[in-house]
């Protein structure tokens, strides 16, 4: 392991006015969202999807510092024969891996679910770093609910993070850490704030205890919000409030950057956010995004399968990165969305 070399990598991922294209939708997941917009989903499409968002020069030079991948896209190449991996570099973004397997059921633990993937991750790390990986990502997921969630499923998740990013760190790949909280469910921000805690909490106990090096990792955190059925919104200033709040208490200031996730929050409201938490300033660490959803919903809806629609998609994805650019900032506004 290289500690220079792993810290210049995770610095430049959370470059401020930059942030990460989560770009690593399983084949599965990126059906759904294809057949949304009725379009068929195959090897080419998601090929031809990826790869106009990888040449729109405006927002992955100035605003994408690195693309998170799926297995099936790092090694795919473009219609011209370029390898994806080499259409990321030459914008000057970094490319990634999504490493883990999914989720299955945790025993004895209903309604819970554990990520798996940690078998044979070791060759598979040197194999994505030979395709082109310079970080990787894993992604634990918790859900609040009746009894949930519980200390067998944090512990687990937690572990497997932990695992993951040391074995990562071993092989020179940057580890995104990401535990999910997720939005689902109708619990108040309150109750968002206390399992948050506790997740990252007993996160950042078991990367010290696998001897993982902060400096060299990047967290992928939820904000702290209410669940989309809670009857109890928030503003987005007491969103931005709690959020730095439990940061501030749970996330040493060796990591470089905390790049969040979008959840299951609209484009601009995650914009928003990302807005506010930075306008708060003085914080110990760079704070980006992330997104996968909240990034491409407008592109996608843009392209609708079709070439002749890609320089509008271009120009949904290129307006979308920037907004967020700036909001790492703390330099967006509203009325920029419209302008």
């Amino acid at each position: 392991m290289n500690l220079a070399e792993l810290n210049t990598i995770a610095q430049a991922m959370v470059t401020p006015g930059k942030g990460i294209l989560a770009a690593d939708e399983s084949s599965g997941t990126i059906k759904k969202r294809f057949d949304a917009i009725g379009a068929a989903s195959t090897a080419d499409s998601r090929r031809d999807y990826r790869e106009l968002l990888f040449r729109s020069l405006d927002a992955m030079s100035g605003r994408i510092s690195g693309v998170i991948l799926y297995d099936e896209t790092i090694r795919q190449t473009a219609r011209d024969s370029t390898p994806l991996v080499r259409l990321i570099e030459q914008t000057g973004s970094i490319p990634g891996i999504k490493v883990d397997k999914g989720t299955k059921p945790l025993p004895f633990c209903p309604g819970e679910v554990v990520t798996e993937g940690l078998d044979g991750l070791r060759e598979r790390f040197v194999e994505y770093r030979g395709l082109g990986a310079k970080f990787a990502k894993w992604r634990a997921v918790i859900d609040i609910g009746p009894g949930i969630p519980t200390e067998t499923c944090i512990a687990c998740n937690a572990h497997a993070l932990a695992r993951y990013a040391a074995l990562s760190q071993e092989e020179g790949i940057v580890p995104i850490v990401e535990p999910e909280v997720l939005m689902d469910g109708g619990h108040d921000i309150e109750l968002c704030y206390e399992v948050t805690e506790w997740v990252l909490k007993t996160v950042f106990d078991e990367l010290y205890r696998q001897r993982v090096t902060l400096e060299g990792m990047v967290l992928k955190p939820n904000m702290v919000v209410p669940g989309q059925q809670s009857p109890k919104r928030a503003s987005v200033e007491e969103v931005a409030e709690k959020t730095v709040r439990v940061l501030k208490s749970c996330v040493p200031g060796a990591v470089p950057g905390i790049a969040f996730l979008s959840g299951g929050q609209s484009d601009v409201e995650a914009t928003a956010h990302l807005d506010a938490i930075n306008k708060i300033g003085g914080l110990p660490w760079k704070v980006t995004f992330s997104y996968g959803r909240a990034l491409q919903a407008a592109p996608l809806t843009a392209w609708k399968g079709e070439n002749t629609n890609v320089p509008a998609a271009q120009r949904a994805f290129s307006h979308r990165a920037r907004m967020n650019g700036l909001a790492t900032l703390g330099e967006w506004k509203k009325e920029l969305e419209t302008a």
